[in-house]
């Protein structure tokens, strides 16, 4: 009788805390159990077992480690076959694969290397694979290098003193390399498993391939994106920093005073690129505005969020530095926690100067003092007009509003939670200090700087916050603003061949983010490889010609 091995996961596993367990004693118990339930299901002994998911389960008062495990099988397949299919059913048990990738190259010949402007995780990945397979991409990043960037974000921070074309949102690795390096993603992509693989051989830690909400860190993001840069440059791709694009459209482009032909270009700028969609809307680009957010962050002190989650365990080093996710909906307006760095600071991101605007970031440690959270309320095309110029400029103007209201100095305006619920202007900080430029902020009332409906919401999302985590909305916890960046207010239009649309748009590729196809690191480095298996589809590489 012929024998197969078969890949499992298991559904959920469920190991509850103790005080004083370690993370290896609740690893080593959900693998025994895991390998109990494959045991008796399947009459097999399984092998190779190791955690593929690890997340925690505060909710109810109770903490849990919840698990998913893979392990591997040798039996009778049309037996275990059978009995797989009543397991899946049940969600005890289930057939796993591994991410394959297989590019597909298509016939017709490039005359040049592939572009690829943007060198965000879209565009990274994207070269990553080009590179890869032979096609030698030439990347256009308009921001500088990883040691450039960080010197030009540090003085920003420092002195108040902005390059536009150098900053936390332009540069090797895009907005993401200035960020908590956050992994989480609600997307359900198969190359999900490949862009983490990936990642992990560029330098990242091993447990972002397991656990629930894996994080880099700022810290060692960077040394991932410097890694990146020098295996595409090994794989015979070319990154030209400090070099924006211009005149993109009609098989050509304009950078750093040298006019670049193309037959393929992907389009993978991020989401702040605002000079470059004007661009393409004046070229005759399909654009369209969607929907985005805007909001302020909230600071709390990290012991208290972890306290709120775990009780008396917190600050057990097995449970970690305490995150959380909240959401609020009346109607079709959101209000929602996004990017939330656990012992983290609230960085300056603006990338236009007379703009101020907030992002959050953490490192690898997670070791400050304070966590912080965007709050956010869902804007519609309905509240600026509808245009994609009218996003823009709606993200514009408060911005202005806020560089205004901080002195013009790039300090960032801040209220309390208190002051806002009631109106009031002219809040000081107590116990919790704001991290924004070391503390650069001023007084303000966000209900003069926000739109009315983003007011409303931030009221009634913070209460409700406040309801589901103890001391959310405590009168004393900081806002800083305004944030703006969420995602993308636009989007660049494509076809079902991944090509964008319109007149000037031939063998263009809009992609990432900023294209509005994605939101977040992850699933911005999904759509940059799955952009790049189109244009391969379509093209062989130029040295086969």
């Amino acid at each position: 009788m012929s024998m197969n091995r078969i890949k499992l996961e298991t559904g959920a596993v469920r190991v509850p805390f103790t005080t004083g367990m370690t993370g290896e004693e609740a690893d080593g118990r959900a693998v025994k159990k895991a390998s109990d339930r494959i045991r008796r299901i399947t009459g097999a002994v399984p092998e190779n077992l190791r955690v593929a998911r690890k997340s925690i389960d505060a909710r109810r008062g109770e903490i849990s480690f919840v698990y998913t495990v893979y392990g591997e099988i040798e039996a009778d397949g049309k037996r275990v076959s059978k009995i797989l299919r009543s397991a899946e059913e049940s969600g005890e048990i289930r057939i796993h694969s591994d991410p394959v990738l297989e590019p597909k190259r298509g016939d017709r010949p490039l005359n040049f290397r592939p572009v690829i402007v943007g060198f965000g995780p879209a565009g990274m990945f994207a070269g990553l694979l080009l590179a890869s397979e032979g096609y030698s991409p030439l990347i256009l990043e308009r921001g500088g290098s990883v040691e450039e960037r960080t010197a030009a974000v540090e003085r920003f921070i420092r002195d108040g003193i902005l390059d536009p074309e150098c900053n936390v949102q332009f540069g090797a690795g895009g907005a993401g390399t200035f960020s908590d390096g956050k992994l989480t993603t609600r997307i359900s992509d198969p190359l999900t498993a490949w862009v983490m693989q990936t990642l992990r051989t560029l330098g990242a830690p091993d447990d972002i391939l397991y656990k629930s909400k894996p994080h880099i860190g700022t810290d060692v993001l960077r040394q991932v994106v410097k890694n990146a840069d020098a295996k595409i440059r090994s794989m015979g791709g070319e990154i030209r920093y400090h070099a924006a694009a211009r005149g993109i459209g009609n098989g050509r482009l304009t950078a750093c005073g040298e006019q670049i032909p193309y037959d393929a270009l992907i389009l993978a700028v991020g989401h702040s690129a605002r000079d470059t969609v004007g661009e393409l809307i004046a070229s005759g680009f399909a654009v369209e505005a969607k929907p985005f957010s805007v909001g302020v962050r909230a600071e709390h002190l990290q012991k208290d969020i972890d306290e709120a989650l775990f009780h008396e365990h917190a600050g057990d080093p097995s449970l970690g530095r305490g995150e959380y996710q909240l959401s609020y909906r009346r109607g079709d307006r959101g209000c929602y926690t996004f990017c939330m760095c656990p012992g983290g600071v609230v960085v300056p991101s603006a990338s236009e100067e007379g703009g101020v605007v907030t992002n959050g970031m953490s490192e690898r440690a997670r070791d400050g003092v304070n966590a912080n959270a965007a709050v956010c309320v869902s804007v519609h095309p309905s509240d600026f007009g509808g245009s994609p110029l009218e996003a823009i400029a709606f993200q514009r103007e408060l911005e202005r509003r806020a560089f205004e209201a901080g002195g013009r100095t790039y300090a960032a305006p801040f209220q309390t939670v208190g002051d806002l619920m009631e109106g009031k202007s002219g809040s000081d900080w107590g116990r919790i200090v704001p991290t924004y430029r070391n503390g650069a902020v001023v007084p303000a009332d966000f209900g003069t700087l926000l739109p009315p409906f983003a007011v409303e919401m931030l009221r009634e999302g913070l209460a409700d916050f406040g309801r589901k985590l103890k001391g959310y909305d405590r009168a004393d916890v900081p806002l800083t603003g305004i944030e703006t960046r969420t995602s993308s207010p636009v989007r660049i239009l494509r076809g079902e061949d991944g090509r964008a649309v319109g007149r000037a748009a031939e063998g263009i590729y809009p992609c990432g983010e900023g294209a509005g196809y994605a939101g977040g690191i992850v699933s911005a480095a999904v759509d940059g490889v799955r952009t790049a298996l189109k244009l391969m589809e379509a093209y062989r590489p130029a040295e086969q010609v």
